[in-house]
């Protein structure tokens, strides 16, 4: 099959991909649409030591399964399969599973190929009216709403995202139908337009007020985004971290503790509420999409990615 392989950090286009068989239990998945996020890009630098195909936002038909019922459904899939029965797992914290796969990151060919295999209880089918364009945000709206289920934020808190990219603009504009008022710090005109014009407030980094947001999250996907972070939440606020980069970042330990900061990691997040959402036509998403390219072209579709001020980019193979 065709897919993008990645390999010593080198990604290319390749049209002899074994397709998956897929194991008792899981589903093959042909995938229809598939997105460029961050974590693909800093993949691509060195993030995580992945060899294979990337990707994990998608939208596909399941062609195969055991299941029988699932067969001929559109789907999305939750990314890590975990084994459900060690400790993690029975605990609940199925998303931390210590021998867990994660699609196209880790031990688990991704979605930049004409098919995928992931487990049946990964998969949520897709409502006939919702096109692929934006089933295949759902996996990145799951992960904006994560923010929600990690911290408890008060009606009346000063929030502020760091970051008007991909992430920052869903985790904006979940918060804003949560009911939240958050402001997002950008540095790219377009991207703050389109907040703006949702009703989100915006601001350059210059301009945010030191030491007085409530609750921070920072979402840049660049160490500085820590650092303005760090700089505009309260003592005993909280920062959400949702960046993933490759590299080391170099936080002042001893002035969080003296302020009492707390810091929350972010990452997976609840699929049925984020396909809920964009079911219901209130989260706006498709605004996000700049370009759309075939798989064969997969690699400019990541030099496209990568460019400065420009949102999603999808595959379609």
């Amino acid at each position: 099959m065709r897919a993008l392989w990645l390999e010593d950090r080198v990604l290319g286009a390749r049209r002899n991909v074994p397709r998956p068989t897929p194991p008792p239990g899981e589903g093959l998945v042909r995938v229809t649409l598939a997105g460029v996020c961050n974590t693909d890009l800093e993949l691509v630098k060195g993030y995580y030591p992945f060899t294979g195909v990337p990707g994990h936002e998608f939208v596909g038909e399941v062609v195969a399964a055991e299941a029988t019922e699932w067969v001929g459904r559109r789907v999305v899939g939750e990314i890590n399969a975990r084994c459900g029965v060690c400790a993690t797992c029975r605990s609940g914290r199925l998303t931390h599973c210590p021998a867990r796969t994660v699609l196209g990151i880790k031990g688990r060919q991704g979605a930049m190929a004409e098919f995928l295999i992931l487990p049946v209880g990964n998969l949520h089918a897709v409502p006939d009216a919702m096109t692929d364009e934006v089933a295949v945000f759902t996996e990145p709206v799951a992960a904006a709403l994560q923010v929600q289920e990690r911290v408890q934020i008060d009606a009346d808190a000063r929030v502020v995202v760091v970051g008007d990219g991909k992430l920052g603009q869903l985790v904006a504009r979940t918060l804003a139908l949560a009911g939240h008022r958050p402001t997002v710090v950008g540095r790219h005109a377009r991207k703050l337009a389109l907040l703006s014009g949702l009703g989100i407030a915006t601001a350059a980094a210059a301009d945010v007020p030191p030491r007085e947001a409530d609750v921070v999250v920072e979402c840049t996907g660049n160490p500085d985004g820590l650092t303005l972070a760090r700089s505009a939440v309260r003592p005993q606020g909280t920062i959400v971290l949702k960046s993933t980069y490759h590299g080391e970042v170099r936080v002042n330990i001893s002035g969080v503790v003296v302020d009492e900061v707390t810091l929350v990691g972010s990452r997976c997040g609840p699929f049925a509420p984020a396909l809920a959402l964009l079911a219901a036509g209130t989260l706006q998403v498709t605004d996000m999409i700049d370009q759309r390219f075939a798989l064969v072209d997969g690699v400019a579709a990541f030099t496209a990615a990568a460019a400065p001020g420009v949102l999603k980019v999808l595959i379609a193979p």
